[in-house]
């Protein structure tokens, strides 16, 4: 009798509990800069910031993020790595890979001394793209 109690309890709790989900973040840009590695395989500057305003969705529900521009960019997040903290900022990374196929890292960076100013970056081998981030709700 006691294993049918245990399986009933079994059942219940994955019937009716919460379900424990991820979070969704979503973040609005105000602008991006660029850089390129050059023929020499060395990166260049990066261009002075231009303004921009486009939606970002962090979800951790599909693990995917999701950059609305003009072409949405949908990259799935294959590993999240740990968060790093240092006296002058904190680091979210993600490896990731994008609607073509290609790996990339994006990384969510909190500039502590700045603020909190917050930046999106998404690191190909031969281009980096930077972005200014707020919260949105």
């Amino acid at each position: 009798m006691r294993p049918i109690k245990l399986l009933l309890l079994f059942v219940f709790l994955n019937i009716y509990a919460p379900k424990v989900s991820a979070q969704v973040y979503r973040f609005k840009t105000s602008s991006v800069s660029i850089s390129e590695k050059d023929a020499k395989g060395k990166w260049g500057e990066w261009t002075d910031f231009k303004k921009s305003e486009i939606a970002i969705k962090l979800d951790g529900d599909k693990d995917r993020i999701v950059v609305n521009t003009q072409e949405q960019q949908l990259y799935r997040i294959a590993a999240y790595m740990k968060k790093v903290s240092t006296p002058t900022e904190d680091t979210l990374g993600f490896e990731c890979v994008d609607n073509d196929g290609a790996s990339c890292i994006i990384l969510i960076v909190t500039r502590k001394k700045e603020n909190n100013r917050m930046q999106f970056y998404i690191n190909y081998p031969d281009l980096r793209l930077v972005y200014n981030i707020y919260n949105t709700k």
